[in-house]
């Protein structure tokens, strides 16, 4: 006789799980695909199977780099005699970016898998390996004679045709052709997909490879899966510098400076030049905001209207309120106050009697918001660029510094007494790109007593930054050395003193909350 706790559990309607994508998960999945297809990790080595394993788990915690680099490190070790190649680590490599990618890289927390098998494979646009071998049987018996290419529709021996899991076969010339446009035409890379209509499993590695005879296409097939490989990794980075090939590895992503091996420094997160103190968000804005037409279109609804007719924009450049329309096609009349036809204003040329306080009253309203926005923004704007162009300049002071280096030497001071200028000039540079984000931030920030605070650390740095470069711009004779020398190492001292200080506040508003910010 069951009890009615055991009934009750028996009772109970059996639910549908929906798990959170774990390492445990990830390694059972590996292992059944391990089991059914050989291509993916050999099925009479440890070594690889666990490789395969570690790799697909890494992929979920960390990403689809460090998969293919625990499998070719799993893989390397012991003495297997099958152990993972280049080609699986690409496939591997494929099916990590491709599944790290469905959800997109910063949602991965919440990727669930509910045991649906199909549609995990369908969702990376690969082919369930345990259907391979049924397709390779089926393209076996039918290859006893002569076929037309579905593409180009000419008869070629079976010898002649290749193709993918998915059992679609093509010509080797039309294949070519296929992935040459695709490569150098559209840019594609790991994502070109089996050329038969409605199907998109993805080609490998190995057959564009195999298919595709010109040089320059496999080289640009190449450049495009390594960019696809950084692109898909968080903790690589390619350095945005003009000509410059490297990419910048970190421990973990965060928005934080980086220095490439060329010089160049930028942040980790947007890829921007470092804009400590805003965030990249605004700076984002504020560069979208400077690049469009926004602006601009600021100025035309300040200064300009629209003919009420033809609605083209028109400027009045007289005193008299007879606005005639210089469109070839409208030529209308109307009053500039009323925007209404002329004609029935009779003869008030100059005064409009058709006038309406209300009216007239919001059009002025929004005109003077429209132009205290334009000159709000025209403020910032430029001393923002102001300070952009003296950091240009001021890079370029680093070779008049090597020439006043040499000189001082000359006037029997060592090498070490005279590198206080080089410090000088990297100083100077610091602070003038601080100040220019500084104006980036302060734009988007809404006026209380810690933005009065920010201003006046603001202005003192702007001031001491300021005197530096006249400092540094001075002919130094033989008299003014010492003098020289004492002033500029006592001012790129208080300069980073008060831009450290002007950081710190700004990074204590962002800790505690302190800023509040107009939302453009």
């Amino acid at each position: 006789m069951r009890t009615k706790s055991a009934a009750r559990r028996t009772a109970a309607p059996r639910r549908r799980t929906r798990t959170r994508t774990s390492r445990t998960m990830i390694t059972w999945i590996w292992a059944r695909w391990s089991w059914w297809s050989p291509g993916w990790a050999s099925a009479g080595s440890g070594t690889d199977c666990c490789a395969g394993r570690r790799a697909v788990a890494a992929a979920a915690l960390w990403g689809p780099a460090v998969a293919v680099a625990a499998a070719a490190a799993v893989a390397g070790r012991g003495t297997s005699r099958r152990r993972i190649t280049a080609t699986r680590c690409s496939r591997l490599s494929r099916f990590c970016n491709t599944w790290w990618n469905v959800s997109g890289r910063s949602t991965r927390s919440s990727r669930y898998f509910d045991g649906n098998l199909e549609k995990l494979f369908a969702e990376c646009h690969v082919i369930n390996p345990s259907k391979k071998s049924r397709t390779r049987q089926m393209n076996t018996r039918s290859s006893a004679q002569d076929m037309p290419c579905q593409i180009c529709y000419l008869n070629y021996p079976n010898s002649y045709f290749t193709g993918l899991e998915c059992g679609h076969k093509f010509c080797m010339q039309c294949w070519s052709e296929y992935l040459t446009t695709k490569i150098m035409e559209e840019g594609m890379g790991q994502t070109i997909s089996c050329p038969a209509h409605g199907c998109d499993i993805l080609v490998d590695d190995n057959t564009v490879m195999r298919l595709i005879t010109d040089s320059k296409v496999k080289l640009k097939y190449q450049h495009l899966i390594t960019n696809s490989f950084v692109e898909c990794n968080r903790l690589l980075k390619w350095c945005p510098a003009p000509d410059c090939h490297h990419v910048v590895k970190v421990q973990y992503p965060d928005a934080k400076p980086v220095r490439c091996k060329c010089g160049r420094q930028f942040c980790f997160n947007c890829g921007e030049n470092w804009h400590d103190p805003v965030k990249c968000k605004w700076l984002k804005k504020w560069i979208k905001k400077c690049d469009d037409d926004s602006e601009t279109s600021n100025w035309i609804a300040a200064n300009t209207k629209e003919c009420p007719k033809c609605h083209v924009t028109i400027e009045k450049d007289g005193g008299c309120n007879h606005m005639v329309c210089r469109n070839q096609n409208c030529k209308a009349e109307f009053c500039w106050v009323c925007l209404g036809p002329w004609e029935p204003h009779g003869s008030a040329w100059y005064n409009c009697n058709r006038y309406n306080e209300d009216d007239a009253k919001a059009a002025r309203d929004a005109q003077e918001r429209s132009r205290a926005a334009l000159q709000r923004y025209l403020f910032y704007c430029n001393r923002y660029m102001n300070h952009m162009q003296s950091l240009r300049f001021e890079h370029k002071l680093y070779a008049q510094v090597k020439q006043k280096m040499e000189e001082m030497q000359q006037h029997n001071m060592s090498w070490i007494e005279v590198q206080f200028l080089k410090k000088a000039v990297d100083v100077l540079c610091q602070c003038r790109a601080t100040l220019m984000y500084t104006y980036v931030f302060a734009f988007y920030l809404k006026k209380n007593n810690q933005s009065i605070i920010f201003e006046n650390n603001q202005a003192d740095l702007e001031n001491a930054t300021e005197v530096l470069s006249g400092y540094l711009e001075r002919d130094i004779s033989q008299d003014s050395l010492q003098d020289i020398k004492q002033k500029v190492q006592d001012k790129y001292r208080y300069c980073e003193s008060r831009r450290r200080v002007l950081l710190q506040h700004v990074h204590e508003g962002y800790e505690k909350d302190l800023w509040e910010y107009i939302e453009d």
